[in-house]
Formats: C-alpha cells, structure tokens, sequence
C-alpha cells in the first residue's frame, strides 16, 4: 500500500496559524503587562471562588503572567506556580512546533493523549485542594 505524501505548501501557509498564535500570546501577556490584575476586579472575579469560597487552578495565574512579564520569576511563583509551569511549557511547545509545521503544515501545537489527560485533570484538582487546605497555604494565591 503506498504511503500518502502531504502536498508542499508554500513556508507562509505553514507558518500562518504558529505567527498567528505567537501574536495572540503576544497580545495577551502585553495587555496583562500594562494593565495589572493586581488591581481587585480589574479583570472581573473567579466565579468558581464566589461560589465555593475556594481558589480554583487558575486563582493568581493573571497575576502570575503579570509578574513574568515584569521578569518577576518569584512574584508568579508566589501568585501560582501552575501557572508558571504552564507558561513555561506552552512557551517550550511553541518553539519545537515552529521547525515541526515546516516539516508538516498540518503538525498540531501540543498533541494530548487521554492519558495525558487524565494526569492533567488530577494534577488540576489535587492543586485546588491542596492549596485550599491550611497545610497547603503557601500555594494559594
């Protein structure tokens, strides 16, 4: 059985959605560097903390992007390393999928086995409960 062979695509057509996404995350982090979610309600509230009263994952990851964009490593760790660590792989990601879409224009950004994501959902609820918890303080934002 022969093997299909994608077709060429010119390198602009490869690279169109990676540029497209590298200037949304751009945009994001420039609008969390200039107006700062240190500010109560600057960018709303977290509907899952005014219902339970708990931090959810994602409590201080505003605050968390703010601080890196201010190169204040500690700061985003404090507010919620998390975050950090999701910045920090999607920014890793995000350089190996530019050499892969020259490669293959049709190469995705993050391939997530269920598996994958099934740890990535765990990791997520142990997280709120334990930085929700008095011994887990220090990871509350």
């Amino acid at each position: 059985m022969p093997v299909e062979v994608p077709p060429r695509v010119s390198r602009w057509r490869a690279l169109r959605t990676p540029a497209l996404v590298g200037a949304g995350g751009i945009a994001a982090a420039a609008l969390l560097h200039f107006r700062d979610p240190n500010t109560s309600g600057s960018y709303g509230f977290c509907p899952f903390q005014a219902v339970t009263g708990w931090a959810c994952p994602g409590c201080g990851g505003l605050r968390a992007v703010h601080a890196l964009t201010d190169l204040d490593v500690g700061a985003a760790l404090s507010s919620n390393v998390l975050a950090v660590v999701l910045v920090a792989t999607l920014a890793v990601a995000f350089a190996l999928w530019i050499p892969r879409r020259l490669r293959d224009a049709r190469a995705p950004m993050i391939a997530i086995t269920s598996r994958v994501g099934v740890v990535l959902i765990v990791v997520g609820f142990v997280f709120t409960v334990v930085r929700n918890t008095p011994w887990g303080s220090s990871l509350a934002p």
